[in-house]
């Protein structure tokens, strides 16, 4: 009940979020559809709204929330919306390489020394041993699905740790709320997580820490995402929107990622700030003191520039075709549009 409530807390769907028209928009601009999921994830975009950075650039963005990336890709692919702020997955890397999107610039990742994802342990699973990521081997794990970034952050955990992936047993569930309940209903060992639902499971004593995802590799977890439609009619367009987005990653990034000389991350005015602009969207039904701190203790690292790692793209989809989750016919190469990252 503790991590429901909590998990209900935190979480909100709405069907847009989009600033009013103001002076400094050109009258006659054109509406830019932004899909995307209500999650710190996707911090540099609420920067970047809640700054003005695209009033700025004379830009008239509008931001539905979606409640699945399943949904946004959907969307996304079918020209509804221009751009779509998409987890990595088998099935984005799949419509990437066929050439109905391209990644453009990035969302969240793994960094060293940074929370992000987690590994976290039921409590009768950690009383049986379960307390490195090298006990996983023989467990079950659970999970949303198959060719998720969790699923790939679980295939690099076997690889460090020495084991094969095929000793764990996963069991994919629907949602991350399902996920969690199985962790506290002991009918998974252990589950990859967001760093909010792990910390509601370790704050609620319903489950035990394993690890940090980013002490074992630091992958991209997710991209920015245009349609092909809208790359080939509106590159002058995409420039300014990605102008306007990278300064959210930016300030983003340097309000929260600041550490002290103890390497302690710096918590002040600045960072509170941010967190609380980024709290309005992401969990807009809870006070502003408590949507700040849930923002402030719980943020992904994003890259200042929204740089995406090419090589990295690359060695999730080779992964992904060894798993047989994407065709052997997806050009790495084509996932990304370099003309907007270089």
């Amino acid at each position: 009940m503790i991590l429901r409530s909590f998990v209900f807390a935190c979480m909100l769907a709405l069907p847009a979020l989009s600033p009013r028209p103001t002076a400094a928009q050109e009258p006659a601009a054109d509406r830019i559809l932004v899909g995307t999921q209500l999650s710190a994830s996707n911090a540099a975009l609420f920067v970047a709204m809640g700054k003005k950075y695209f009033e700025d650039e004379r830009l008239n963005v509008e931001v539905r929330s979606f409640a699945s990336n399943d949904e946004l890709l959907k969307v996304l692919a079918e020209g509804r919306v221009d751009f779509a702020t998409l987890e990595f997955s088998a099935a984005a890397f799949t419509a990437a390489g066929k050439g109905t999107i391209k990644a453009i610039a990035a969302q969240a990742r793994e960094h060293k020394d940074f929370e992000g994802n987690e590994v976290v342990a039921s409590i009768r699973a950690y009383g049986r041993g379960l307390h490195k990521m090298k006990d996983l081997a023989g467990r079950t794990v659970a999970l949303t699905h198959l060719g998720s970034p969790y699923h790939y952050q679980l295939g690099q955990i076997a690889k460090a740790g020495q084991f094969d992936l095929d000793k764990v047993t996963i069991k994919q569930l629907r949602t991350l709320e399902e996920v969690s309940e199985a962790i506290n209903n002991d009918r998974a060992d252990a589950a990859v997580l967001p760093v909010h639902y792990a910390r509601a499971l370790l704050m609620a004593s319903q489950a035990r820490l394993i690890g940090w995802c980013s002490e074992v590799d630091q992958p991209q977890l997710g991209a920015l995402f245009a349609s092909s439609k809208t790359i080939a009619s509106k590159r002058p367009m995409i420039e300014k929107f990605l102008n306007a987005y990278r300064r959210g990653a930016a300030e983003f990034t340097g309000a929260m990622m600041r550490r002290d000389r103890f390497a302690k991350r710096i918590f002040d005015a600045r960072s509170r700030g941010i967190a609380t602009m980024v709290g309005r969207y992401v969990y807009s039904h809870l006070p502003a003191d408590r949507a700040m701190i849930a923002i402030e203790t719980t943020a992904y690292y994003v890259d200042p520039q929204a740089r995406l790692d090419v090589g990295d793209v690359a060695r999730q989809v080779e992964w992904l075709k060894a798993q047989g989750l994407v065709g052997a016919d997806v050009d790495p190469k084509a996932i990304v549009d370099t003309s907007f990252t270089n």
